[in-house]
């Protein structure tokens, strides 16, 4: 079957033809027909999570997918042939992932029913984007009447961190250039702050001098996440989803700050999956490339920029 794959760490993510897995006891075989891309994809192929996962190689890329359940294994009970699915297809210890012709999954795992009318490229972007979007509004408890700056806000995270933060009813503020500013307010986006015009503190404090309530933060490094903790008012709460976050500096100033460790399951993809169909939360794929134009797309992601998902049609 046909594969990105990589080598080793730090090579470079290359086409390659590979053996078409087969499902186990417990496990499903998806036909695949697209997948997301996310920054974690080459961040594993850069070796940054070597200490932590014990990949085997070459080890196909890619976490999120969306595609028809071709076969099943023995002791499967949820998923049937032929049904179609998304959710995280990566098994780095088996060398398997979503960017390839055919993926493995678990029963039990993070994948469910593509929401009722949703085409694929759209399914494939959803796992772990918006689950990540829906666990840092809800672990930043974020509630009617408050006031969160969304940081990358045009990424896939933050596109969906607009959307849920604005549907509890806070008051959202996106960083956005001018060209994305519109696309924010149509997610919900109250105001909008443009880092290239300057300090974004300066910029939100000069409509909100007396401080906010959260941040949701999913590009700052740990100098920028200081700077911006400033903003916050007494009790305010800073999350990352790239772990910049300092907790204990973060309580020393009196502030709640918190590393977000987010990974889809099937019961989250439900509630995703619920939200969509009620018209509640959007997907915007921004690029839709072929297989073998994956690695220029990883390279892409990899120098930042996003304006929404990219994805990969299989």
């Amino acid at each position: 079957m046909r594969a990105i794959a990589v080598s080793e760490y730090g090579a470079t993510p290359a086409p390659m033809n590979l053996p078409r897995p087969e499902p186990g006891p417990g496990e499903i075989l998806v036909k695949m027909i697209a997948a997301g891309l996310n920054p974690v994809d080459w961040r594993i192929a850069d070796g940054m999570f070597k200490d932590s996962i014990d990949a085997s190689f070459p080890l196909i890329l890619g976490h999120d997918g969306a595609g028809v359940v071709e076969a099943v294994g023995e002791d499967v009970t949820r998923l049937r042939h032929g049904e179609q699915v998304y959710g995280t297809f990566a098994m780095e210890d088996r060398g398997l992932g979503a960017f390839a012709e055919y993926a493995i999954a678990r029963d039990d795992g993070p994948v469910a029913r593509i929401p009722e009318g949703m085409i694929y490229t759209h399914a494939a972007a959803v796992p772990t984007a918006s689950t990540a979007a829906l666990d840092m509004v809800e672990e930043a408890r974020v509630e009617a009447g408050q006031t969160v700056l969304v940081v990358g806000a045009t990424g896939g995270v933050g596109q969906g961190v607009v959307q849920l933060a604005a549907r509890e009813g806070a008051k959202v503020i996106a960083t956005a250039r001018d060209d994305m500013s519109g696309t924010m307010r149509r997610l919900g986006a109250d105001e909008t702050v443009d880092h290239s015009k300057g300090d974004l503190n300066a910029q939100v404090l000069a409509v909100h001098d007396d401080g906010i309530d959260a941040v949701l933060d999913m590009v700052g490094d740990t100098t920028g996440t200081e700077a911006l903790a400033q903003l916050l008012r007494p009790g305010g709460t800073y999350i990352s989803s790239v772990w910049s976050v300092n907790p204990d500096s973060m309580e020393a100033q009196g502030l709640r700050g918190v590393n977000l460790d987010s990974d889809p399951t099937a019961g989250l993809l439900d509630r995703l999956s619920d939200l969509i169909d009620a018209g509640e939360l959007r997907v915007r794929v921004e690029r839709e490339v072929s297989l073998e134009d994956a690695p220029e797309a990883l390279a892409a992601n990899r120098a930042g920029g996003a304006r929404g998902k990219t994805v990969i049609r299989i």
